[in-house]
């Protein structure tokens, strides 16, 4: 089975979020597995095309009446060797600035016609290498356009037999645009409609991925559920209803090479499920690297995710509102906080930090970073409003710090309860996402470290104990390959 992955983000290239790790991590599973995936993904300014190979130069793309050319580079994952294709066409994708946006633009209005294509241009690789896809697996909204391309023949005859996925990583994201846009796309108005782009008096292209896909994953199985209700749907969930028979559920696993406590080099030291003694030196390292007391008695709570309204920042931080301050000054505890993203939340995370001896912050993230307040945490808070999936509280349950978690999406299915009366579980949740919840259950999870020691402990081991790896997750994909068909219900 040959399946190329069609997709913006694949770590260690191009990331904003935990789609660059899910893809990555995906593929070299299926690659292990023996079977032939390449990603395709566009080269962005920062990628350097001299740490890349040149495969060709000139190649023609068709979107609407215009034709590009673009040259293609080549590349592979580290550790497994996955092909990786780029497109380079520097009008798209030579800006400095992030993936989707800037400061001054966060939302690049040639976007649609960014995507579009490159995801056109997916066909066009699969030509020159003279290498048909059985599977082509589409990610979000910004590889969405391929399954158009792919289920009105636009592609030409090769791909008869290529089967579509869609996974959705997130439905709060789903590439929407003027109607305006749909002129620069080259599809004819007659099919506009049928192809899933129109929407509400825009564009939409993760609707027409939903539309034209002929399987669609999402990334946990609460999460396939929660897409289906218009609290999880964002205005689509009556056409996730009627193609629910086509959607999957398949929680995210962890890519253990790059995060396994026991040999990663990222940390001040190793450790494990079986030998903790590192751990208290990672603290120790993360309390200094924050400016914080050096004290390993008094518990350490990390707050680390993407400053934006899914992830509960109004309730943690908002001013008179969240329960940062609260938590700060009333529990007795250390917080560290990590992220970047709404400026208002990143100022007064800032604040806070200037004002709070017991908290200490860095606006922005980094990979050094990322494991350092993982190996360092003892407990991990994320409030989220909706999570699809989610890595951190994996990540977290790795590195022997519990997760605190609102119960929704992949955070319900990956932890599991703490029982007060067994001291079983690991992690503690909790449903109603007000700062009152958070300060409770945080309180909760505090009581737990101070008083029950012997409770902590054991949910310590049994979370690093934790078999999160990919290998499961991507048997379940080659099923959802093996099960597609080109659909007929439309």
């Amino acid at each position: 089975m040959k399946i190329l992955m069609v997709t913006a983000e694949a770590y260690p290239f191009a990331k904003s979020g935990g789609l660059a790790d899910a893809v990555s991590a995906l593929s070299k599973s299926i690659f292990q597995m023996g079977y032939d995936v390449r990603i395709f993904l566009p080269r962005y300014y920062r990628i350097n095309p001299a740490n890349l190979e040149l495969v060709a130069k000139n190649l023609p793309v068709q979107v609407g009446n215009t034709e590009i050319h673009w040259n293609l580079y080549k590349s592979v994952l580290p550790d497994v060797p996955v092909p990786v294709y780029f497109f380079d066409y520097e009008k798209f994708f030579g800006r400095d600035s992030n993936l989707y946006g800037s400061k001054t633009e966060p939302d690049y209005r040639d976007n649609p016609l960014r995507f579009a294509t490159f995801n056109r241009a997916a066909f066009e690789l699969c030509k020159y290498l003279n290498w048909i896809p059985d599977i082509m697996h589409c990610h979000d909204w910004s590889s969405s356009f391929a399954t158009v391309v792919k289920k009105f023949h636009l592609a030409g005859p090769e791909f008869r037999n290529t089967k579509t996925v869609l996974t959705i990583h997130n439905m709060g994201y789903q590439g929407f645009y003027s109607i305006d846009a749909l002129k620069t796309l080259g599809i004819d108005e007659v099919l506009q409609g049928p192809a899933g782009l129109t929407h509400t008096y825009g564009m939409d292209f993760l609707k027409a991925g939903i539309t034209c896909a002929d399987k669609i994953t999402t990334v946990s199985e609460t999460y396939a559920k929660e897409i289906q209700t218009p609290y999880g749907g964002f205005s689509l969930d009556g056409l996730m209803r009627y193609r629910s028979l086509d959607l999957t559920g398949i929680v995210n696993g962890a890519d253990t090479t790059e995060w396994n406590p026991a040999n990663d080099p990222l940390i001040p030291a190793n450790f494990s499920k079986d030998d903790l003694s590192g751990k208290a030196k990672c603290k120790a390292d993360l309390q200094k690297r924050f400016g914080l007391k050096v004290k390993n008695d008094v518990p350490l709570v990390g707050i680390m995710f993407r400053l934006a309204d899914q992830k509960g920042i109004n309730e943690l931080f908002a001013p008179m509102y969240g329960c940062m301050w609260r938590m700060a000054t009333e529990l007795n505890a250390q917080f560290v906080v990590c992220g970047n993203g709404e400026e208002w939340c990143q100022n007064e995370i800032a604040a806070l930090a200037k004002k709070l001896p017991n908290m200490g912050a860095f606006i922005g993230y980094n990979e050094d970073i990322g494991h350092k307040v993982e190996a360092g945490s003892d407990l991990f808070l994320m409030p989220s409003k909706y999570e699809p999936c989610g890595l951190n509280q994996i990540y977290s349950m790795l590195y022997g710090a519990l997760p605190i978690v609102r119960n929704t999406g992949g955070l319900a299915d990956t932890v599991s309860q703490y029982d007060e009366w067994d001291g079983t579980g690991t992690g503690f949740k909790f449903n109603d996402l007000t700062p009152d919840a958070i300060f409770n259950t945080v309180k909760w999870a505090l009581g737990v470290y101070t008083n029950r020691p012997d409770h902590y402990k054991k949910m310590q081991v049994t979370a690093m104990s934790q078999t999160f790896g990919w290998e499961d997750s991507a048997k379940k994909y080659i099923k959802v390959y093996e099960s597609a068909d080109p659909i007929s219900h439309f």
